[in-house]
């Protein structure tokens, strides 16, 4: 079975354990590695083989310019960007707008990111 790599970059603490927990739960999922500051994604991705990243944005109504760069840097790569208050997320791909999802439970969290990797 074809894992989907996931690499966390999450804060506060507690909300990485929760996405961690909920990710490692799924026979298709295997949460690679786990970075407290997102300037260490750069080193991260590549070292873990990751396919997706899975963050925290201060306002992720807007593009966070990490993802822009990431994405350059790593044109297969798909981000998750959870906003801080956890009620939002954006979908970010390279040359796809950002996908805005309200529903930030665990079912639409792991359908999105299956249905990223299709």
């Amino acid at each position: 079975m074809h894992q989907i790599t996931v690499l966390l970059a999450i804060q506060p603490r507690m909300l990485s354990a929760v996405v961690g927990g909920m990710v490692e739960r799924q026979p298709d999922m295997d949460v690679v590695g786990e970075v407290s500051d997102h300037s260490e994604l750069g080193v991260a991705i590549p070292a873990t083989g990751a396919q997706v990243v899975i963050m925290t944005s201060g306002d992720a109504e807007r593009e966070p310019g990490i993802c822009r760069d990431l994405l350059a840097e790593y044109p297969q790569l798909k981000i998750m960007a959870l906003s801080a208050a956890g009620d939002t997320a954006f979908l970010y791909q390279l040359g796809a707008k950002p996908e805005r999802m309200d529903d930030v439970g665990e079912a639409a969290i792991l359908s999105a990111i299956r249905e990223f990797m299709r």
